[in-house]
């Protein structure tokens, strides 16, 4: 019996027949013209833009005016805005916001250190014949066994009064206003002066010197006045 007729065989060969004609009519037959396969690469990442666009060449600003050193604490043309710019010549860290900066920083450690009877703190803040005032004035206290007690609350205002320049030796007169609670009290307790549980405004005008050519960057309290 010939096997190539076997049914068994007669169905393989029409199952394999029918896969060909599918694969053929999905994938179709060459004809020469067709396109080369396409390589599956990834897309190259898009490059990112420039942070610094090109721009094309820009003309020098020109610089800002700069602030004269008085504006806004002194006249124009006035004595004391005069000696400010003579002063920011010489010193050229000189500015005034940052000198009244320092002086309310000084006041505020001036008047503690007073209350305290500190003369240690005290005299590297002062000149001499100013330390000497205040050095007598502790003493004193001491000796009648007062005590003062003083708050700094708040300095509402520190104002230029005044600027002189004397050769090199600088000197600013500044005009504090500012809110303590004061009191003075015996050796027993008594309120002698000012209240404890007040607050009180007070005016001082103190005037800082200090010599340009010194290497101390520092000034020091030189006078002290009561507003007029």
């Amino acid at each position: 019996m010939n096997t190539i007729f076997d049914p068994f065989n007669l169905v393989l060969i029409g199952i394999a027949a029918f896969i060909f004609w599918r694969l053929k009519s999905v994938l179709g037959t060459r004809t020469g013209h067709e396109r080369p396969p396409v390589e599956m690469r990834p897309k190259p990442a898009p490059q990112p833009a420039s942070a610094t666009p090109d721009l094309p060449p820009s003309h020098p600003q020109p610089e800002a005016p700069k602030i004269p050193v008085w504006q806004g604490h002194a006249p124009e043309g006035s004595p004391d805005a005069k000696a400010l710019e003579a002063i920011a010549t010489a010193d050229a860290h000189f500015t005034v916001p940052y000198f009244l900066d320092g002086a309310r920083s000084a006041y505020e450690m001036i008047t503690h250190a007073y209350a305290q009877g500190d003369k240690a703190e005290l005299q590297p803040l002062l000149a001499s014949d100013v330390y000497e005032g205040f050095s007598q004035a502790i003493d004193g206290r001491a000796k009648l066994g007062e005590t003062m007690e003083s708050k700094l609350v708040a300095i509402t205002s520190a104002a230029i009064e005044g600027v002189e320049l004397n050769g090199k030796r600088a000197s600013i007169t500044i005009r504090f206003v500012s809110e303590f609670i004061t009191a003075r009290k015996s050796r027993q307790g008594e309120v002698l002066e000012g209240d404890p549980k007040k607050i009180r405004e007070i005016t001082d005008i103190w005037t800082f010197e200090r010599d340009l050519r010194s290497r101390d960057p520092n000034w020091r309290l030189a006078a002290t006045d009561a507003p007029s």
